[in-house]
């Protein structure tokens, strides 16, 4: 499963009123360590199909939800359950840690 394209206009629907929680991947085409973990999102969203909802929001091109969220660096990986940011990712992080973020939210999810 490929991740979502978030945008501007999308970023309500698709992540804000989401009913389960939802990894944003913030970043650029420009920005090294972004495409560095590139793979790795795509793995998380084969990984979590049907139980988060993965995307990726350009920052280039998304300035409005970028200031909204804080976007200060790149990449920032957001990871929302009930419309709020629950964690914030900056940098090339190891998948492990992304897993661990992951798993926490989903296990609260479940109780």
């Amino acid at each position: 499963m490929k991740p979502a394209t978030f945008t501007d206009a999308t970023i309500e629907s698709e992540v804000i009123s989401s009913n389960r929680p939802v990894l944003v991947d913030v970043g650029a085409n420009s920005c090294g360590p972004c495409r560095l973990i590139d793979p790795i999102v795509k793995e998380l969203a084969a990984d979590y199909a049907g139980r988060l909802k993965v995307g990726k929001l350009d920052f280039d091109s998304c300035h409005t939800s970028a200031v909204r969220f804080g976007i200060h660096s790149l990449p920032t990986l957001l990871l929302f359950k009930d419309g709020n940011v629950v964690d914030r990712l900056v940098g090339a992080v190891p998948k492990q840690r992304l897993v661990e973020s992951i798993e926490e939210v989903l296990a609260d999810v479940r109780r």
